[in-house]
C-alpha cells in the first residue's frame, strides 16, 4: 500500500512539474521568433535604367527582392511569447507612373496561400480567422498620387508616404504606410508594413487555451515590378 501511494505521489509531482515547467521549457528552448517580413534590399542593386514613367506589373522577382506579402503578429503560444510572420508569393498587381507621380496602384494577395510553416496555425488562420472560402483575397489600392520625382537612380532606396485603402475579409478601410522604393536597373521594388487593428476589419484574433494573439499587427508586402 505504501508503495502504491508513493507511485501515485510521483505521478502527481510529474504532472505538476509538466504544467509549471513545460511552458518555460517551450519558451526557452523550443519557441523562436520568425524571421522578419521581407523588405527592400539594396544588396546587388544597380543604377536605374530607363524612365520611371509608364505602366508596371508585379512579377515574381528574385531573392532578396522576390515578391511576397503576408502578416506579422505577436502571440502567446503554449506560454511562450513569439513573433509570427506569415507569407505568400501568390501576389499580383499593377501600377502607373505619370510625370514622376505614382497615380494608380493595386496589389492583390491570395490569402489562402499565406503560410507560417505551422499547419495547425495556418488552418485556423485560413478558416476561422480569415474565412478564405468567402474572402479569398486581400487588396491594397492607392487612393492618392505619390511623388516619385526624387526617387534615387544610383541603386539606393528612399521612403515615401502612400495613402490608400486596405481590404481584409471583405472590409475596406483607409490606411497610410511608409513605402520603401528602389529603382534598380529596369525594375521597381517597393515594400512596407501597414499597422492594423484586426477587429477594424472584422477579424477576430484567436484566444484559445493554448494561444492568444494580439489585437494589432501589420500587413506586410514586398513587390517587384517590371515595366509593361
Amino acid at each position: 500500500m505504501r508503495r502504491r501511494w508513493w507511485v501515485l505521489g510521483a505521478v502527481v509531482v510529474v504532472a505538476v512539474l509538466t504544467l509549471l515547467v513545460g511552458p518555460w521549457v517551450y519558451g526557452t528552448w523550443i519557441a523562436t521568433d520568425d524571421a522578419p517580413a521581407a523588405s527592400v534590399s539594396t544588396s546587388g542593386a544597380q543604377a536605374a535604367t530607363g524612365d520611371v514613367n509608364g505602366s508596371w506589373r508585379v512579377d515574381a522577382g528574385t531573392a532578396p527582392n522576390a515578391t511576397a506579402a503576408g502578416y506579422t503578429v505577436h502571440e502567446i503560444l503554449n506560454g511562450a511569447s513569439v513573433t509570427v510572420v506569415g507569407t505568400t508569393d501568390e501576389v499580383d498587381g499593377h501600377a502607373t507612373v505619370e510625370a514622376g507621380k505614382l497615380t494608380a496602384a493595386t496589389v492583390t494577395v491570395q490569402v489562402k496561400g499565406i503560410s507560417t510553416g505551422n499547419a495547425r496555425r495556418d488552418g485556423q488562420f485560413a478558416g476561422n480567422v480569415m474565412s478564405v472560402g468567402t474572402y479569398p483575397t486581400a487588396r491594397f489600392t492607392l487612393d492618392q498620387p505619390v511623388d516619385l520625382s526624387a526617387l534615387p537612380t544610383d541603386g539606393s532606396a528612399t521612403t515615401v508616404p502612400a495613402s490608400g485603402s486596405l481590404e481584409l475579409r471583405g472590409v475596406s478601410r483607409p490606411v497610410t504606410v511608409g513605402v520603401e522604393v528602389l529603382h534598380s536597373g529596369q525594375a521597381l521594388i517597393a515594400s512596407g508594413s501597414i499597422p492594423v487593428t484586426w477587429t477594424d476589419f472584422g477579424v477576430q484574433p484567436p484566444s484559445l487555451a493554448f494561444v492568444t494573439v494580439d489585437d494589432a499587427g501589420t500587413v506586410d508586402f514586398l513587390v517587384h515590378l517590371d515595366k509593361v
